[in-house]
């Protein structure tokens, strides 16, 4: 593959909803281009973008993959990204290393949620949609104009009307020049306006005078005068609102037929900018952790920033980045700023799909890859030596959705974690934490089909099998009453004996976020100063196991009130199990409760399904603590049982269709209802 310059390069993710044809309009436009001989099918598992076993598997994108296409002597790198949600910190990367973005529409779904989350996902850069599909008879460009319009607004401008013979898709009419194209094989042919289209493309053109005239204040007022816009006037306002976002052209085709396709790429390259031409200069933060300006120019110092990783288990690691300045070579010395380490670059590659393409060089603006780095990880940057600057690191969405790992084998527990941290490496949104507390290890992921994927990929890469389990929940115990009690430890065995003899009283603190507080009342030396520290080291091991369900207790204050000793036979030890004996009465005595981890959470969903969230969460158990509106949607706050939402990740996207969005954080304990005690008392003994 030759070497581009900045202006000849265009970097775009497609984004839409799953299932909408994405990875089948990149394998289109690799056809047209002339890079392969035949166009694989997403069903015939034979794509060049979509080539994991779990994406073969599965019939859908998993990852964000790459693909550079060359076309009318520029190159398109292309970010096929999945369209499933539990997949969308592969969006977030994908987002960090283009200038443009494609939204893939279904011609017979229209808008969906997917849709929605793409134009989320995209704020920020130039957009363009492309509505898919038109070779299904059902397929309605009309209708899914009016439904774009609805949701996004002006900035909507159709540049095509579908021309339709027998009900089949066969051209299209160019609004923005008012002429008629037909499909010819795999080209374009003018033709005339079909007879009897006036009134279907009349309100089509309107909607792009429209969007034009909003670009500019004088042609505003030439719209309401009702005056015709030039030719000139249309396009060039076209090219500048599209390139600030105020215009977003709207594309038909079908992938499938290739038709469209060539259209699509062309105006690809005509209305989405080049990686310099909108932003000139780019923020880093330099060694002294100030902020700087980067200058995106072929002569600056190369710097490159890594968007995403992925674990081949043939290759190795291999990098993908984009080149933020300058010019990157194979032999440019870098130093990876984030870990403060040399690294040895070898080669530089384009990916097509899963393929290596060697190139000599990368100018700025251009996405490459590297094989075998030893430090480097996903949000690291690449400097070359004496110039060291770090770029912000990707934001990614809280993955909520925890289950506990059981390994189906003893003894894979190294292997587990192994293929874990690899994984972990490629994909960001996976957390594992291990909870010392409960002794288990718990798997996070954004929902049930990315956990789901995550052990798939285990046992295929790694020859290891878990088993996922809804996780233990971490309760405590306390007291509500109070209670005066002895405990006594006496024992005589030959020699020197043990005694120790302690009245403690046992009250609330107050205080649930210590486990206990130690006061000492003692009057007239009944047990000497020496002993009190072994009485406070007796209720430091006490209350790491309750009395009721083993769980660890809070919020007791213990005060030493009294007792006894004896010159010979006392002893810390003697002091220090007395305590103990006391403690366990005192528990059993005080009105002894379970407690449950409370979250704090906030969902933020639209407003017709406000009912049902709020619905749903009380039978959690919540309370609904208020409600505000956010960006146009409303976000509930309320108090749940930790609980209560180990599901609610998948639970809220099945009553929301996907458009819900929430947050949880540990706020405190609270005593649980009697019920649920019960539940747990009795859990524990089955455990014992």
């Amino acid at each position: 593959m030759k070497v581009y310059t900045t202006d000849q390069v265009r970097n775009l993710a497609l984004l839409g909803h799953g299932g909408v044809g994405k990875t089948t309009i990149a394998e289109a436009m690799a056809y047209v281009a002339g890079m392969t001989k035949r166009q694989g099918r997403v069903e015939e598992k034979n794509t060049i973008c979509d080539f994991d076993s779990e994406e073969n598997k599965r019939g859908f994108s998993i990852g964000a993959s790459m693909l550079p296409v060359e076309w009318d002597n520029n190159k398109i790198n292309v970010l096929d990204t999945p369209g499933y949600f539990d997949f969308i910190g592969e969006v977030h990367q994908a987002m960090r290393a283009v200038d443009g973005a494609v939204i893939v529409v279904s011609g017979r779904s229209g808008v969906e949620v997917g849709t929605e989350k793409a134009w989320e996902h995209s704020q920020g850069v130039p957009r363009m949609i492309f509505v898919n599909g038109m070779d299904d008879d059902s397929a309605s460009m009309v209708k899914v104009l009016e439904e774009l319009k609805e949701k996004f607004g002006k900035c909507i401008a159709p540049f095509q009307v579908p021309i339709k013979e027998d009900g089949h898709f066969v051209g299209f009419v160019n609004v923005v020049k008012m002429q008629g194209r037909r499909f010819v094989k795999d080209h374009v042919e003018k033709c005339d306006i079909p007879e009897g289209m006036k009134d279907e493309i009349a309100p089509v053109r309107e909607m792009i005078l429209e969007a034009v005239a909003e670009t500019d204040e004088e042609l505003m007022e030439k719209y309401f005068m009702e005056e015709e816009f030039t030719l000139e006037e249309i396009q060039s306002a076209l090219h500048g609102g599209i390139a600030q976002g105020e215009i977003v052209p709207v594309l038909c085709g079908s992938a499938v037929t290739n038709t469209g396709i060539q259209v699509l790429m062309n105006s690809m390259i005509k209305y989405l900018p080049n990686p310099v031409e909108l932003k000139a200069t780019v923020e880093a933060e330099n060694e002294a952790g100030e902020t700087v300006e980067i200058k995106c120019d072929e002569q600056e110092p190369v710097s490159a920033f890594v968007f995403k990783t992925i674990a081949d288990p043939f290759i190795g690691k291999i990098s993908l980045f984009r080149v933020m300045s300058g010019t990157l070579t194979a032999d440019t010395p870098i130093i990876n700023v984030n870990k403060d380490e040399s690294e040895r670059l070898g080669h530089i590659y384009v990916l097509k799909g899963k393929e290596q393409i060697e190139v000599k060089e990368l100018r700025v603006g251009d996405i490459g890859a590297v094989t075998k780095l030893n430090y480097t990880r996903t949000g690291d940057t690449l400097c070359e030596k004496g110039h060291l600057v770090k770029y912000p690191p990707i934001e990614y969405p809280a993955s909520l959705n925890a289950m506990a790992i059981v390994p189906k084998s003893k003894g894979d527990e190294d292997k587990i974690g192994t293929g874990l941290h690899k994984l972990m490496e490629e994909d960001k949104t996976i957390r594992l934490v291990h909870d010392h507390e409960m002794h288990q290890q718990l798997l996070y992921g954004v929902g049930e089909q990315h956990l789901d994927v995550i052990m798939s990929k285990l046992k295929t890469k790694f020859k290891v099998e878990i088993d996922l389990i809804a996780p233990k929940v971490a309760y405590r115990e306390t007291i509500k009453g109070k209670a005066k009690v002895q405990g006594k430890h006496k024992k005589q065995s030959g020699g020197h004996g043990q005694y120790g003899d302690v009245h403690i009283e046992f009250e609330p603190s107050g205080d649930l976020s210590q486990p206990y507080v130690f006061e000492e009342k003692i009057f007239g030396g009944s047990v000497p100063k020496n002993y009190f520290p072994a009485v406070e080291k007796g209720l430091q091991e006490s209350v790491l196991k309750g009395a009721l369900a083993g769980y660890p207790v809070v919020g007791v204050k213990a005060t030493l009130v009294d007792g006894s000793y004896h010159p010979v036979d006392s002893s810390e030890m003697a002091f220090k199990v007395a305590t103990t004996v006391a403690f366990k009465k005192g528990m059993e005595q005080a009105k002894p409760i379970i407690l449950e981890p409370i979250a704090s959470v906030k969902v933020l969903v639209p407003d017709e399904y406000m009912g049902d969230i709020i619905g749903d969460l009380n039978k959690r158990r919540g309370r609904v603590l208020g409600m505000a509106p956010v960006k146009g949607k409303q976000e509930i706050e309320a108090e749940v049982p930790m609980a209560e939402m180990f599901s609610y990740p998948t639970d809220l996207r099945s009553m929301t269709q996907g458009h819900g969005y929430f947050t949880m954080d540990f706020d405190r304990y609270e005593e649980a209802p009697h019920d649920v005690q019960e539940k747990v008392i009795e859990e524990s003994k089955k455990g014992a």
